[in-house]
């Protein structure tokens, strides 16, 4: 199996999860950007779901020994709104999945999140953040790095080059400022 094979197998699971139980979710981070042509290997994929406390033994119930999970990670994870993790033993892929903060710019990137297909033989569906919106994530997980984070850097550029004069700059203005990151955009939008 490859990278590519290895994301497809961890991911799909958690994906029928999530339909099955009328959760809305989209991947983001480095895949998102790799799936926008910022390619970068990565051994753990980032989902974004609207999860609640009540779903979680339903949740549960749809996984087997391929997966690691904690039950209280999971708990914890929904009443902070912060991130919990899935690790597929066979591959070893971790699945870092963020409880939805249900912002305003939350809400709109779960709308804007466009159906791709995901994997060699395009055998997984799934909804991805768009590259603006994309751009947007990552500039704030770079400024929760205290803005040292080199891959959030490196992939907000090669997303900005890659979409040009195509990029929703309005968009982009509007949502940055939204999230409190206007200033890390015009920044970036100037060295581009």
């Amino acid at each position: 199996m490859n990278d590519l094979d290895d994301l497809v197998a961890a991911l799909a699971p958690v994906t029928a999860a999530f339909q099955k139980l009328g959760i809305r979710h989209y991947v983001g981070g480095s895949v998102a950007s790799s799936f926008h042509g910022a390619a970068r290997s990565t051994m753990d994929v980032d989902v974004v779901a609207e999860m609640t406390e009540p779903m979680i033994p339903e949740f549960l119930s749809c996984f087997d020994n391929d997966f690691y999970l904690s039950e209280p990670a999971i708990r914890d994870a929904i009443r902070r709104s912060s991130c919990f993790n899935l690790i597929h033993l066979p591959t070893s892929f971790k699945v870092d999945v963020f409880v939805s903060r249900q912002r305003s710019f939350d809400q709109s990137v779960m709308d804007r999140a466009t159906i791709e297909s995901l994997g060699d033989s395009h055998s997984l569906e799934i909804h991805v953040a768009t590259a603006e919106d994309t751009i947007i994530l990552k500039l704030e997980r770079y400024r929760k790095s205290n803005e040292t984070s080199d891959r959030q850097s490196d992939d907000v550029t090669r997303l900005l080059k890659l979409l040009g004069n195509a990029a929703d700059v309005e968009y982009l203005k509007e949502s940055a400022h939204s999230v409190g990151v206007q200033d890390l955009l015009e920044q970036f939008l100037s060295e581009v």
